[in-house]
């Protein structure tokens, strides 16, 4: 008789017999749907890595990573998430291991950031089945690769890789606040339904800052992502109208998005540069209040847009030089941009904020338009005042400034508020405190939850833990 065949699958181990009533196939199909998933998503995270390294590097950044994965060219977004986060936590390890076991070659060069994803997802993640050619690469240097580690980990005296990691890259994690989209629901609802917007506390003071009345016609400058823009809008109670400008093409599809979501009906929105608007324009004649939010270093929230795992932010301060002067051209447009918000003939009420902890951006920006500003009849009025952090003190007024700081367990945001002096004469004569102090009173309190009011901001209510505005 002669011998059988020879087996397609010599040297393949049978995998174990699945339990009755689940049938191979559909196991086999399971996996096989899990393996492509993670096939995909190994690509959006090198897509995204690129663009974060290539920005990082140039200094231009292309996006936060958080909004480059929740962009809607990104299907399976939790996956890249991932992917993109632990990949930049062990980036300079991969480079390192791979750089010395000679496996990212010139041919490779092209496909580093797919190189260094599945690196990371084959040596540190999951086990994965070799579908593609970078994951054919790793596989064969898999034990390689490994051997490099444990020599690097006793060298460097630690036990394992994850010692490896610098702990600077391990940032503890702030309060989280909440604040009820009033345009949908109710505060009441919302505690009870849970059908809640996570937002910073520090960014929704700055709408509250601005405190435009309903029927008002209002300008939010720099408008994307757009959460500030609803939040004006809910402010508003859906009454009066709301111009929102953004230059960026693709970041004014963003800010279109967050407008529908909400519910906001009184927005408009327009792709192109605040500056290009004529101040004296009749279509402008009776805008009111303006917000003005400017692109700028973002250094308050470098770890909520995770720019700790960034290999810049790793480098210390041997780049003190390119951040000084982005930050001096940053610091030019934002000047620009409050002159000309100021420069509007009904305007009585203007906010100038930034996410951003430095001087230049912030009290020096402030400080170089108050001669156009009191020339133009605006001074600096007091948003908060019983907030306790303020400017910092390097002019006369500065007190006037309000400063947030992650030692308050908040983002690092900087408020300032010019109001035409008429418009505060009269706001003087009202039964109120001007709309910008924040009560003591205490509406509900629902799981831990509170849920704040302010003495003329009925229409906003903050959610937020115990450690609350009443505390500041």
């Amino acid at each position: 008789m002669p011998p059988p065949p020879p087996s397609k699958n010599r040297g393949h181990v049978p995998a174990p017999r699945p339990p009755p009533g689940k049938p191979p196939g559909r196991r086999m199909a399971s996996r096989d749907a899990a393996e492509r998933a993670a096939f995909f998503a190994r690509r959006e995270a090198a897509a995204v890595l690129r663009r974060v390294l290539r920005g990082d590097a140039s200094r231009r950044a292309a996006g936060s990573i958080k909004s480059l994965v929740y962009s809607p060219s990104v299907r399976n977004k939790r996956a890249t998430f991932a992917l993109v986060c632990q990949t930049l936590k062990y980036l300079p390890i991969l480079k390192e291991v791979l750089a010395s076991t000679g496996v990212l070659t010139s041919k490779w060069k092209k496909q580093e950031e797919l190189v260094f994803v599945t690196a990371y997802d084959i040596l540190f993640g999951q086990e994965t089945a070799a579908s593609g050619s970078v994951e054919q690469l790793i596989m064969l240097h898999k034990d390689t690769i490994m051997a490099a580690l444990e020599k690097m980990c006793i060298r460097r005296k630690v036990r394992s890789v994850e010692d490896l990691v610098s702990k600077k890259r391990t940032v503890k994690p702030k309060p989280r606040f909440l604040r009820v989209n009033t345009l949908r629901t109710s505060t009441d609802s919302v505690i009870e339904e849970l059908n809640k917007i996570h937002k910073g506390k520090a960014s929704c003071m700055v709408a509250v800052a601005l405190c435009p009345e309903p029927g008002w016609k209002v300008i939010d400058a720099c408008a994307a992502p757009g959460n500030k823009t609803v939040h004006l809008a809910a402010l508003m109670n859906g009454e009066g109208s709301i111009t929102a400008c953004e230059l960026n093409k693709e970041r004014t599809k963003t800010l279109q998005n967050t407008i529908r979501r909400s519910g906001a009906n009184n927005i408009e929105t327009i792709n192109g540069d605040f500056l290009d608007i004529d101040s004296n324009d009749p279509s402008y004649a009776e805008v009111r209040a303006i917000l003005l939010d400017p692109s700028c270093s973002g250094s308050g929230i470098s770890t909520e847009r995770l720019d700790h795992l960034l290999p810049s932010h790793s480098r210390g301060n041997q780049d003190d030089a390119s951040t000084s002067s982005r930050i001096r051209k940053l610091s030019a447009f934002q000047r620009k941009a409050l002159s000309h918000a100021l420069s509007f003939p009904s305007v009585e009420r203007v906010v100038y904020s930034t996410c951003s902890i430095h001087q230049a951006e912030n009290e020096d920006v402030v400080s170089s338009v108050l001669p156009l500003a009191s020339s133009l009849g605006f001074e600096l009025a007091t948003p908060f005042p019983q907030w306790r952090r303020r400017g910092l003190p390097v002019f006369e007024g500065s007190e006037h400034l309000l400063r947030t700081d992650p030692e308050d367990g908040l983002e690092g945001f900087f408020i300032s508020l010019f109001v035409r002096k008429a418009a505060a004469a009269a706001d003087a004569v009202k039964p109120s405190n001007g709309g910008l102090g924040v009560s003591k009173q205490v509406f509900k309190r629902r799981n831990g939850l509170m849920a704040f009011g302010s003495s003329r901001l009925s229409r906003m209510m903050m959610l937020c833990s115990t450690r609350g505005l009443s505390r500041r």
